[in-house]
């Protein structure tokens, strides 16, 4: 299959094109952050130009997977219009331009729709986001299904090894762990985070097995973010000590954050035929990747 994934620069999607570069002809569209690799094709574009689309759709894609976002929180909050072009315009575009040509499409959207007052949220609940980010993300979902019915619309939460070294939860917590440093975690915080590399595995099982609709694509186990920076630690022999339980109303974020976004994954369960892995295999993968110099790869794609 040729495959084009749209910010493939980012944390799912450098990891995604990497996975799926092993079995299938890749295509990664990246934007500011230019990297250089021999295992995937990269497109550079400004996906939200005029003629991005048709450039990069040159390629010819039987899929595509849409990791394209403006994700952090504060971000969106300052800078409303870019996360409404990036999180709501484009994924309709893209789902209207992927119907049109008979390719399939995999939108990324996120678990941050719902409020978090009840958690174990199944997909048919009602979402209420609390975040400009998460309401953008919502209105790119909703856009996505009602452009292309054939569509499938998966809702992770993920941590893996980054471009940058700084982009996921698990990352942040190595890299003050492993300097001895003090850091919060939150013990009134609820997620289900998959490894980067397992959720891309599953998108493509999804793609293979044709499904459609929308999913949750998490972990079959939720923990607190205090609770997973300890096991990270114990993963990583190194003192758990130093992450102080804190709760999330003295953090004094600017971004309203749900408190408890454990998601149901029962519906992709019965779909695969096998539940997603869980934290303890997550953690063990993220660490025999580092052990294997993979963090230091990921880096060196970096221009």
């Amino acid at each position: 299959m040729r495959i084009l994934v749209t910010g493939a620069s980012g944390l799912l999607g450098l990891n995604l094109a990497l996975e799926a570069s092993q079995q299938h002809e890749v295509f990664g569209s990246v934007n500011n952050n230019v990297i250089q690799t021999t295992e995937f094709t990269v497109l550079q574009s400004d996906l939200t130009a005029s003629g991005a689309l048709e450039h990069i759709f040159e390629c010819r894609p039987d899929w595509v997977i849409n990791c394209a976002a403006l994700a952090n929180l504060e971000a969106c909050e300052t800078d409303p219009l870019l996360a409404e072009k990036l999180n709501s315009e484009l994924p309709e575009k893209l789902a209207k331009y992927v119907a049109r040509g008979g390719a399939r499409l995999v939108h990324i959207s996120t678990d941050a729709v719902f409020d978090g007052r009840l958690g174990g949220y199944r997909e048919m609940d009602s979402p209420n986001p609390i975040s400009l980010y998460a309401r953008t993300k919502l209105n790119g979902e909703q856009a996505v299904l009602a452009a292309n019915s054939e569509a499938i619309v998966a809702r992770v939460n993920l941590f893996g090894w980054s471009l940058s070294g700084k982009r996921s939860l698990a990352e942040w917590f190595f890299n003050n762990l492993s300097s001895g440093n003090s850091m919060p975690g939150f013990t009134d915080v609820f997620f289900c985070p998959l490894l980067a590399n397992d959720l891309a595995k599953i998108l493509l099982m999804m793609l293979e097995k044709g499904l459609q609709g929308l999913y949750h694509v998490v972990s079959s186990e939720c923990t607190s973010k205090y609770d997973f920076g300890v096991r990270l630690a114990r993963q990583f022999d190194v003192d758990e000590a130093l992450i102080k339980p804190t709760s999330l109303a003295r953090a004094g974020l600017v971004a309203s954050r749900s408190p408890n976004l454990s998601l149901n994954s029962s519906k992709l369960t019965q779909e695969l035929g096998e539940s997603p892995p869980d934290l303890n295999e997550g953690l063990e993968r993220f660490h025999a990747q580092y052990m294997s110099g993979y963090p230091d790869f990921i880096r060196q794609m970096g221009i």
